[in-house]
């Protein structure tokens, strides 16, 4: 008779708590926003409102990733067994969504000022420019410890650092301009940077769908999970594997093991999670044990779910 066992460690890795840190990044680029839509209306300057537009549309951004770490902390109920990690998936989802969006208006923009260059705001537009670097880097930094390991803290870290380096374009080829009066360098530099923060953000928006469609993490390797397993002591056989994210930082998987000798006991499960959590970041995991003595197991062939 089949038996199941389900193992996960306090100490398993948890999603990254960046909850003070977007309420800084929330706070900055409303400051921004708003400072912006003052010199925009005393300039005059429909550029500085549109910019402010596409901040705002930021700092939505913001909220959005700060309401699923609210979600995350919420406890698990009888319907959400899991919890509520799961909405950081669909964050990280739609900030990338909204980045596209944003840069790709930016990139038209710019292809329209090339066939027709227009002249920048100057000074004025080169000082709104370095203070969305400063405000937007300052914001990239709060979230930069966490982005290699949190899907979600990395949408809101290229929303930062794609912001800072498209206002870091502006300052500079604002200096060009004022110098030789080349005017398609604005948005030639613009053009350039949105073309490689499409790239960055199709990749995260790439990664967060297969994750929104319970696809093994690009972080783990599907085949080395398998081959540890096949490798302990007394397994026969390996089938049913899967792997999911619960969240954008830590996954889970289940797997049957099929073992002649019987049940290995608990210290031999614990070793497994306890490796399969170290090596693999899985940190909930459910191992059924199967003798293998009598009908084949039904999910047994890989293309059975």
């Amino acid at each position: 008779m089949p038996h199941e066992h389900h193992d996960h460690h306090d100490h398993r890795r948890a999603p990254a708590d960046f909850g003070r840190a977007f309420l800084i990044g929330i706070a900055l680029n409303a400051a921004f926003v708003v400072t912006e839509v003052f010199f925009g209306l005393r300039a005059n300057s429909l550029s500085l409102l549109a910019d402010a537009g596409h901040n705002a549309g930021d700092v939505f951004g913001l909220m959005l990733s700060f309401a699923a770490v609210l979600l995350g902390r919420k406890r698990p109920s009888a319907r959400f067994t899991y919890g509520y990690g799961g909405s950081s998936i669909l964050a990280a989802t739609v900030n990338a969504v909204i980045l596209l969006l944003a840069v790709g208006a930016i990139g038209w923009e710019s292809l329209l000022r090339l066939a027709h260059p227009e002249q920048t705001g100057g000074a004025t537009m080169m000082a709104v420019a370095a203070a969305g670097v400063a405000v937007n880097g300052a914001s990239a930094f709060l979230f930069m410890a966490g982005q290699k390991h949190d899907l979600n803290v990395r949408s809101a870290y290229l929303h930062m650092a794609a912001d800072a380096a498209i206002s870091f374009g502006v300052v500079v080829a604002g200096g060009i301009v004022l110098y030789t009066h080349w005017l398609s360098i604005d948005p030639l530099a613009s053009l350039i940077i949105s073309v490689l923060i499409i790239v960055s953000t199709f990749r995260l928006l790439k990664e967060s769908l297969s994750l929104s469609l319970q696809g093994v993490p690009q972080s783990i390797d599907a085949q080395k999970v398998r081959d540890f397993l096949v490798a302990q002591p007394g397994v026969r056989e390996v089938h049913d594997l899967h792997i999911w994210a619960l969240n954008t930082a830590s996954s889970a998987c289940s797997v049957h093991l099929v073992m002649a000798s019987g049940h290995p006991g608990d210290a031999f499960m614990k070793h497994i999670a306890h490796e399969l959590e170290d090596d693999f970041n899985i940190g909930h995991t459910t191992i059924q044990i199967e003798l293998g003595d009598g009908e084949a197991c039904p999910l047994a062939p890989d293309h059975v779910v």
